[in-house]
């Protein structure tokens, strides 16, 4: 069975509710009977020493663990949390690393190939080895960056190790204003990037077939998707949309009308992943996390349950896994 996990910050019903408490929370998936593990981002705000008894304590393991960096700035602190990480058994450290440098500039590829050089150091010494999520306002918010970044480290023989989340760019298909933003519209439109899954040369497809995908999460989302008028991010725009229910909300907990067709699209790569998986046990993920979760790019302003879109999302993988294990290759 691929192990399945859940984000920590999805544990919650909504975001117009008082937070729960980790230990809520910790309780709360240990009695869901549906997840392996949780995942973890470190928050240089909070103590981290509460999670991991509460791992202990309900006997539900911290298997990732990661973080939000930006680099010029969080050198040391990344190799702390690295530590930290392996420490306790994670074998992964998701890490997001912004677009912009500390002082200002736009990091380039060599520079961010540094870095991940810089975090597998630390993960090869503590066992917990660095995955860079493909993720909006990051460095990979143009996916075409991934294969360059993965030709640097390549000099090095060191190979990259990316965290694969569908929703980040399916979102973008036939999605103008999103497509401009990545800096791919035109790329998109002569076929030299493909974001629809099925196709041999789907930018995702080729991660995997290199073996760059070393961690997933899963997060339905529709294409073409619409901004979040019910919570603004930091700048003030409208939330990216992100984040489209797995099962049908209750009414008028969600800004839109719901649809179990816009999950096709979403639905088609999550499977092509799972049966990679399946087929490619050696250059696959060995664990995908479900990270439906609240802030203004995803579920923030609703008012459905994101734990319970989460659990949805945990059995539709369980029964895929299983229907693909039983099917012949």
């Amino acid at each position: 069975m691929l192990p399945i996990g859940i984000n920590i910050d999805g544990v919650l019903d909504h975001d117009g509710l008082p937070w729960p408490t980790p230990a809520e929370r910790f309780e709360r998936v240990a009695r869901s009977g549906v997840y392996d593990y949780i995942e973890k981002n470190f928050d240089p705000t909070e103590d981290i020493a509460p999670y991991l008894r509460l791992s202990e304590q309900v006997g539900v393991q911290l298997r990732v663990m990661g973080g939000i960096h930006l680099a010029g700035r969080d050198e040391a602190r990344i190799a702390r949390e690295i530590a930290v990480a392996g420490e306790q058994g994670a074998r992964v450290f998701n890490c997001q690393l912004f677009a912009r440098h500390a002082d200002g500039h736009a990091l380039t590829d060599d520079e961010v190939a540094h870095f991940f050089l810089l975090a597998m150091e630390h993960g090869t010494r503590s066992g917990a080895l660095p995955s860079f999520e493909v993720h909006v306002d990051m460095w990979s918010e143009d996916p075409r960056r991934v294969e360059r970044v993965a030709e640097r480290l390549a000099r090095h023989n060191v190979r990259l190790r990316v965290t694969l989340d569908h929703s980040h760019l399916i979102f973008k298909i036939d999605n103008p204003p999103e497509l401009d933003l990545s800096g791919i519209a035109e790329d998109v439109q002569t076929g030299r990037v493909v974001l629809q899954p099925g196709q041999p040369d789907t930018v995702y497809a080729l991660w995997l077939r290199e073996g760059w995908v070393a961690h997933a999460h899963t997060r339905s989302v529709q294409t073409a998707g619409r901004p979040n008028p019910w919570m603004a991010r930091g700048d003030g725009r409208a939330g990216r949309g992100i984040q489209y229910p797995f099962v049908a909300p209750p009414e008028g907990s969600y800004h839109q009308p719901w649809q179990a067709g816009e999950l096709l699209t979403w639905k088609a790569a999550v499977t092509d992943l799972l049966a990679w998986c399946a087929a490619h046990p050696e250059r696959a993920p060995a664990q995908v996390s479900c990270e439906f979760i609240p802030f203004a790019d995803y579920g923030g302003g609703a008012r459905y349950s994101i734990f319970e879109q989460n659990v949805a999302c945990a059995r539709w993988l369980r029964e895929t896994w299983a229907s693909l294990a039983a099917t012949p290759s």
